[in-house]
């Protein structure tokens, strides 16, 4: 939305009509809501929140035109850990979409609506409302799973392709049916964390997160910074309950579902999402599945490793 600069340059103070200060305080109204819809159907960066069925409200950014890409995000994170790629999309011609998931970054602090179908019905709410079609989903890590239940659930005639990215898919928890998965007390521990310390926990995990707690990494403190930012932006009850979300939810029939071209990224050195029983698995389960496995790369690559993720994507969406 352009905002209305020419306005106060021809003082407009001094030379508007009462119906014209009017209508302006109606716009300004309508774009502060909470409940606002704009689309803007030319090229630049435009972000809109829509509000959803049970009355959360969902932030994203919708940048650009062509062929539409959407970004889900990972745990405790919002549409921001996605700039690399959305920027990098943006140069190459597409348009690009993110949002942050109901609970994260700048939507509601949501108490109730934290499971998975529920995120796959928002993602479906906003496709819609942006009439969306010939979608290349791109999770990571949650963001994967939303990606598979929404593609499963929801994306039959609107989706192209889909990306899982370090992904959280087919299940995360150790079990007699998955018994190289991680141990409830993983998550048990990520769970105390977030309850009783939050911002240090948060400070913490981006070491294993994007394995800077390796011999000879190079640490960025300001990739560390942002991660714990895009984290206390979040509602801790929402994020909270997303722990049991990523950990124990079973996207085995949703994969067995997905019809579409299905890229599967991961780290072979990722730390949060261990890598063998996660994509070669997932991969199992998809009918038309390719593979990029990147060997010492950790989990949150797409940001440490963004030129390689970035063209590999672009090599996947155009082939």
């Amino acid at each position: 939305m352009k905002e209305p600069k020419n306005i106060s340059r021809r003082g407009f103070v001094a030379t508007a009509t009462t119906t014209g200060a009017a209508a302006l305080l109606t716009r300004t109204a309508v774009a502060s809501s909470p409940s606002a819809f704009v689309k803007e159907g030319k090229p630049g960066a435009v972000t809109n929140t829509i509000t959803v069925q049970d009355g959360t409200t969902i932030y994203y950014k919708d940048w650009g035109t062509g062929q539409p890409l959407m970004f889900h995000h990972g745990w405790p994170l919002s549409a921001d850990a996605w700039d690399a790629q959305m920027l990098f999309f943006l140069q190459h011609g597409f348009r690009v979409i993110a949002h942050d998931r109901r609970g994260h970054g700048r939507s509601t602090q949501t108490v109730t609506g934290n499971d998975m179908d529920t995120y796959a019905a928002d993602v479906a709410a906003l496709v819609e409302k942006l009439d969306l079609r010939n979608v290349v989903h791109i999770g990571h890590s949650t963001g994967g799973g939303e990606v598979a239940r929404y593609v499963a659930k929801f994306g039959k005639g609107r989706v192209a392709k889909a990306v899982l990215i370090g992904s959280v898919t087919p299940v995360m928890l150790k079990s007699e049916k998955n018994p190289g998965g991680l141990p409830i007390e993983v998550f048990d521990q990520i769970r105390e964390g977030t309850a009783n310390h939050r911002s240090q926990f948060y400070q913490d995990l981006p070491m294993a997160f994007y394995g800077f707690n390796r011999p000879g990494a190079v640490v960025s403190q300001g990739v560390r910074d942002d991660w714990w930012r895009q984290g206390m932006m979040g509602g801790i009850k929402a994020q909270y309950d997303c722990i049991r979300v990523f950990s124990e939810t079973d996207f085995t029939e949703d994969l067995k579902k997905i019809d579409v071209p299905t890229l599967l990224m991961h780290g072979e050195d990722d730390q949060i999402v261990p890598f063998n029983d996660a994509a070669p698995l997932a991969a199992k389960l998809l009918k038309h599945p390719t593979t990029n496995f990147y060997p010492g790369y950790p989990h949150g690559m797409a940001t440490t490793h963004p030129e390689q993720i970035n063209a590999d994507l672009l090599a996947f969406i155009q082939s």
